[in-house]
């Protein structure tokens, strides 16, 4: 390996391990072959020891030991997005952004971890390979669970016992914008109000004549 191989190699190390959501590079059947530091947080084991595992036994997947045969032959694994992603991906495809549920296994608790999984084929040194990344949202699925939301105004009351729009709400916390639009009943019911005022004022027309 040549200075300038070394230095691209340290600058996509650091660039890898720059990204917040959990990064791996995965084969086919969803085997380890290099992952970042955030993803390093939901592993338990050397990275020795993790290479060339699949993403579910590393993981400690609560279903990688369903069947003896491990990660990917259980039947709860058919319906899995993290390895239908991949498959998707080695087809050609680009997932992005999938929700999935991940269950996994931490001391004798099962941790649940709500994700978002994106799944981008690669070709590094003549070898396919998937860019797998995943990205926790356990902090916007709390919140759908526990906002208190008012029910005739729909103001939602924030942890200081302040009402607020939906919108003012979601922008403080998370920094999420809305577009605004009206649904198909509202806009009926727009236009019917609409009619019956212009119907009005043409009524009053008539009257004062």
């Amino acid at each position: 390996m040549t200075i300038n191989e070394q230095g691209n190699a340290g600058l996509i190390r650091m660039l890898f391990d720059a990204i917040p959501s959990f990064v791996f590079v995965v084969d086919e059947d969803v085997r380890i072959y290099e992952y970042n530091s955030a993803a390093a947080t939901l592993l338990s084991a050397e990275k020795r020891t993790i290479l060339r595992q699949r993403g579910g036994e590393a993981l400690h997947c609560l279903h990688s030991n369903d069947v003896p045969e491990g990660c990917g032959r259980a039947p709860y694994c058919e319906n899995c997005v993290i390895r239908n992603s991949v498959k998707e991906a080695f087809q050609g495809k680009k997932v992005f952004r999938s929700r999935h549920k991940m269950e996994l296994v931490r001391d004798g608790n099962i941790l649940e971890i709500y994700a978002l999984i994106t799944a981008s084929p690669v070709l590094f040194q003549g070898t396919k390979l998937v860019l797998l990344v995943v990205e926790d949202i356990n902090e916007v699925v709390e919140l759908q669970r526990i906002i208190p939301i008012c029910a005739m105004c729909k103001q939602v009351r924030d942890d200081k016992d302040y009402w607020m729009q939906v919108e003012s709400y979601f922008k403080g916390h998370l920094d999420i914008d809305f577009s605004h639009g009206l649904c198909p009943d509202c806009y009926k019911k727009q236009m019917s109000e609409l009619e019956n005022l212009i119907k009005a004022k043409q009524s009053d027309r008539g009257d004062s004549k």
